[in-house]
């Protein structure tokens, strides 16, 4: 029977596939329901009557234009926030530990949200909805670093994509639970009350208890606590995690590239302030890369549609034909789930088993081709949501496909620019770097998701819905010819064997990288048994000190 997983976990003991393991996967990987939860609401919110007539979106003494500011202004407030957050995670993460950071971000997203249901006692206040959803944003803001920086520094590098993927899976598991909630209240409950929006966006305290409370059982990551110099706590945290013995080649080696690559740091730090980490990352061309990745995996994901598509479903939906409130809501709802479906599918099957890059080439021609129809269909009949026009039989066929396209440009983004986005960013950096490299990216991204998602309702009255369409399926296309020349193959390498590839020149980074660095990465040398690496990693016990060190002895048929 094929077992895509069987070639994969050769080198990995059986016990280190654990319930601890899973757990921390579970627990970290549930705060992208954070992010998932407010995108999928505040569209549909936005839909909703007691909420649109509390807080005037269809004032008739608006013009358009206001309006559509007024939506955009509530929309995006959360991505204003997240910025301050991101930013604010390097400090956090990397001062106070993977755990407190946070239980410290569910009290901001909660207290966020907090406010902003709180608005709904008073007459259409709008200052407390943008407060809140602010605040909110610092706490959800944070998530994109701490849960991807945990997950990827605790997962056993074989299963390490699956496990980052956790996270993005995450975000539609909250989009899917959003839009299901909504539709469901638009069904269930009267529109007369502003229970009908109260109640499904009280699903953020429930989120944020939960990850809080478990939390307490969950284990800091060693990386972490080596690098404050906890190396006996890590030594049984990571043997705990991998539910081996200290002693076991395995464990041993995972702490030995570490310490390894922290040791490297320590002697190439440019400064021991809070500036030293920033000094560092602008030094060498092989951090400039890395930064360059993190910056353009977010300008060109963000503004390939499918985000806007995501906080926006309802109004896309109609764009499409797509006529009345239940029926855009469960539209919508239907969507959450295919996109729900493909990160599954994504993450178990092409992540680990065809590698980072052909799994994010593959969503982002599936998106780029749903793209394109799309705005060919709304050049062509850019009517189609006008009610008092007829369609032709053809023309309610190509409305047919242009909705079915919204499923498969989600599809399409689940496969590739959303689960990569984070896992790429979580595991290119050092050590030293990975909490500043992971804010540097997630700012980045909160920078262009408000550009995007404030400047989206404005873009269709002065571009034409079509006109944006376009300009979407244009940035796709450019994203999926970055991929194929700068980004490198990540899959299989250590988090500790990622220096000697982006050390090469930066014209063969991407295309040749993993082919030229191949073997690279001290675990996979230590768990050999075949005989077929240049190198063979033997572990000893330092009399001295005590500590695990690692000897490299090289093979004669292998010099050169």
């Amino acid at each position: 029977m094929w077992n895509p997983w069987r070639e994969i976990l050769k080198d990995t003991p059986r016990e280190v596939l654990n319930w601890r393991l899973w757990y921390g996967v579970f627990v970290f990987g549930l705060m992208g329901a954070a992010r998932g939860i407010d995108e999928g609401l505040i569209g549909t919110t936005a839909e909703l009557t007691p909420f649109i007539r509390k807080f005037g979106l269809e004032d008739e003494s608006k013009s358009e234009h206001d309006r559509a500011e007024l939506l955009s202004n509530i929309a995006s407030m959360v991505q204003m926030g997240s910025i301050g957050g991101a930013l604010i995670a390097f400090f956090l993460t990397d001062k106070i530990g993977r755990l407190w950071a946070t239980r410290q971000l569910c009290f901001l997203w909660a207290l966020g949200i907090s406010i902003f249901l709180a608005s709904a006692a008073t007459d259409g206040n709008i200052g407390m909805v943008y407060a809140g959803r602010f605040i909110a944003g610092v706490g959800i803001g944070q998530t994109t670093v701490v849960a991807p920086t945990y997950l990827a520094e605790t997962a056993p590098r074989a299963i390490r994509g699956l496990c980052v993927c956790a996270f993005s899976g995450a975000v539609y598991i909250g989009i899917m639970l959003a839009y299901f909630a909504s539709w469901g209240s638009s069904i269930h409950i009267s529109s007369k009350t502003d229970a009908q929006w109260l109640v499904p966006n009280s699903m953020h305290l429930m989120f944020a208890g939960i990850i809080f409370s478990l939390s307490f059982l969950s284990r800091e990551s060693p990386r972490w606590l080596i690098k404050v110099g906890q190396h006996e706590d890590a030594l049984r945290t990571l043997s705990r995690l991998r539910q081996l013995p200290p002693d076991h080649v395995y464990v041993q080696s995972e702490i030995i590239d570490i310490n390894d690559q922290l040791n490297r740091e320590k002697e190439a730090t440019m400064g021991t302030t809070w500036l030293g980490p920033i000094r560092e990352l602008l030094s060498s061309k092989a951090n400039i890369y890395r930064i360059q990745l993190s910056i353009m995996s977010q300008l060109l994901s963000q503004w390939s549609g499918a985000s806007s598509i995501t906080i926006y479903a309802p109004q896309y939906f109609e764009m499409m034909g797509t006529t009345g409130q239940n029926e855009k809501l469960f539209a919508t709802a239907i969507f959450g789930l295919v996109k729900f479906i493909s990160s599954i599918v994504c993450a178990f099957f092409l992540i680990d088993y065809i590698g980072r890059k052909r799994a994010l080439s593959s969503g982002i021609a599936l998106q780029f081709f749903s793209m394109l129809y799309m705005a060919i269909f709304l050049l062509i009949d850019n009517k189609i949501d006008d009610e008092t026009s007829t369609q032709s039989p053809s023309e309610k066929r190509a409305a047919t496909g242009a909705i079915v396209m919204i499923y498969f440009s989600g599809a399409g983004w689940a496969l590739g620019w959303n689960s990569l986005q984070y896992l790429i960013n979580s595991e290119i950096y050092p050590l030293r770097l990975r909490a500043l490299g992971g804010s540097i990216a997630m700012t980045f991204h909160f920078v262009n998701q408000y550009g995007n998602s404030k400047a989206v309702p404005l873009m269709f009255l002065a571009m034409t819905t079509g006109g944006t369409m376009m300009f979407f399926s244009c940035v796709t296309a450019l994203g999926f010819a970055w991929v194929w020349f700068f980004l490198p193959e990540t899959t299989g390498k250590s988090l500790e064997a990622m220096d000697e590839m982006f050390n090469l020149p930066w014209h063969l980074i991407g295309r040749k990288g993993a082919k030229l660095t191949r073997g690279s990465g001290g675990m996979a040398d230590a768990m050999d048994v075949n005989g077929e690496k240049a190198f063979v990693h033997q572990i000893e016990k330092a009399p001295e000190t005590g500590e695990a060190r690692r000897v490299d002895t090289q093979r004669p048929e292998q010099k050169v």
